[in-house]
């Protein structure tokens, strides 16, 4: 009866009666966006590639979520143009199945044997947060395979040095949803209404297993980029967004990352936070595009 009182107010009552209960009830199925994903094997990555463009770039992923944070950026890219082989790292969608160390170099060389195994001598890289860190130590090791690099809100060639009371903070948002859910908002600027709470926290829960978001923490606020930074000559970028926390934006990031790369070049976002794929998906791809074509 509410359901029925709540339809006749919106004047749908005499519709739903009328209509067949299987065709009110028949559900709804949606394309995929990734057309022909591969999972992982013993010596590749999960990944998808999309487009068949001449301009070729892999595509990696943060830490609290894996592909999935790309999916709004998709209808955007010119696909004629590009090829865009999104990867999964260990433990995360495509790549669930596969346990590891999660260090920074097996992850560097997870995805660089990826690429050795899809046939892409030449490529741009796209990183996001954690993997900006991923990104950096596989562009110094490969440099004359990089064409360019762009990464979004990336953690700086030192880490993310956190303290006791950081750390534990980061390891409740493994599996306390409270815990992420305060993460989420401060990397957003305190902007967003709970759906887009719920939406975000969806996809960091759906994204890894739990040894994998415990193992990469452990990676990115442990390690650091070390050698001679100066090896990389292809373009670097990097995005930040206004409304994220301190760390990952302004003064903080641009000195990071110009006291190792001396030809970085930056662009902040005004509108965005720690996620901008999510929150400024035209811009994201305009980005990527612009940093590729700049590359040549």
């Amino acid at each position: 009866m509410q359901r029925r009182h709540l339809l006749q107010g919106f004047g749908l009552a005499a519709a739903a009666a009328a209509t067949p209960a299987a065709a009110q009830q028949a559900p709804v199925n949606s394309p995929s966006p990734w057309p022909a994903p591969q999972s992982a094997a013993a010596d590749r990555l999960g990944h998808c590639r999309l487009g068949d463009g001449p301009a070729v770039c892999v595509v990696l992923h943060e830490w609290l979520g894996d592909h999935v944070n790309w999916e709004p950026v998709l209808p955007y890219l010119q696909l004629d143009r590009h090829t865009l082989v999104f990867m999964d790292l260990r433990g995360y969608g495509w790549s669930r199945i596969l346990t590891g160390r999660y260090t920074l170099n097996e992850a560097a060389d997870d995805v660089l044997r990826t690429a050795d195994q899809l046939g892409l001598s030449r490529f741009h890289l796209v990183g996001h947060s954690m993997s900006g860190l991923v990104a950096q130590a596989l562009a110094l090791q490969s440099a004359p395979r990089i064409q360019s690099v762009t990464l979004f809100s990336p953690v700086p060639p030192t880490g993310f040095k956190a303290d006791s009371d950081a750390m534990k903070a980061l390891n409740a948002v493994i599996d306390d949803d409270a815990a992420a859910a305060r993460a989420i908002t401060a990397r957003t600027g305190n902007r967003y209404g709970p759906g887009w709470l719920q939406r975000k926290l969806a996809i960091a829960r759906k994204a890894a297993t739990i040894d994998a978001l415990r193992g990469y923490l452990a990676m990115f606020t442990s390690s650091a980029v070390t050698g001679d930074t100066q090896r990389l000559t292809a373009p670097l970028h990097i995005v930040n967004g206004a409304q994220d926390i301190p760390f990952y934006r302004g003064e903080a990031s641009h000195n990071a990352f110009e006291g190792a790369y001396k030809h970085a070049t930056f662009e902040t976002i005004d509108d965005a936070g720690h996620y901008a794929m999510l929150e400024t998906p035209v811009r994201v791809a305009s980005i990527i595009e612009k940093q590729v074509a700049v590359a040549g």
